[in-house]
């Protein structure tokens, strides 16, 4: 199972870099992120150049899609030659996005019908597409999940580790990055929101 975190020009590098890390702790159970990305290098809102592990065209390929976030998101969303290169299936693919990625899945018509979770800087702009935001930091429906705060990364991370090798693997990997002396909390948090945002407003 292959996991595309799709990661644009000016990117927020904890939003990226915090998932596909704790999915690929999976690598050995088959499930494994690659930063993906429109350009052969991008550079985050940091100056962090980043040289992608696949080019775009993989999310046709990906089991998992994951939209990052980024300073330049409003601009990705206004390039309708860009977006045509996301052409997402939520029948077969597991789609999530991160703070500002949620102008994506606006954009493409895949949150009509659902709340999202996002950012306070971008919450504005999301509700201006006519989706409602929630004070929480994750909510999901069926294939799709947003997530809302730089560390809410984890959630969504969480989310896609529990869908496709289950809350065991989940378990390990939460526990094993945990700060030292709050495993159990770390882990149990990262459930909760997972589970609470799954079944909100449905």
């Amino acid at each position: 199972m292959r996991v595309a975190v799709v990661t644009f020009d000016g990117f927020n590098e904890l939003d990226s870099f915090i998932a596909s890390a704790l999915i690929n702790r999976c690598r050995k159970d088959g499930l494994e992120a690659f930063i993906t990305t429109p350009t052969p290098v991008v550079t985050s809102m940091n100056g962090v150049e980043v040289t992608g592990q696949r080019p775009m065209e993989f999310v046709t390929e990906a089991d998992v899609v994951l939209i990052g976030s980024g300073v330049k998101a409003r601009d990705v969303v206004a390039d309708d030659r860009l977006l045509a290169r996301l052409p997402l299936a939520p029948s077969r693919q597991l789609i999530g996005a991160q703070c500002s990625g949620a102008l994506v899945l606006a954009r493409l018509g895949l949150l009509d019908g659902m709340p999202a979770c996002t950012d306070v800087k971008s919450r504005p702009f999301v509700e201006a597409d006519g989706i409602t935001v929630l004070d929480t930091p994750f909510h999901a429906e069926g294939n799709i999940a947003t997530a809302g705060g730089c560390l809410a990364s984890q959630y969504l991370a969480t989310w896609v580790i529990t869908r496709t090798l289950g809350e065991d693997a989940a378990r390990d990997v939460m526990g094993y990055v945990a700060p030292v002396g709050e495993n159990q909390e770390t882990v149990e948090r990262a459930l909760r929101a997972v589970g609470a945002g799954e079944v909100a407003l449905r």
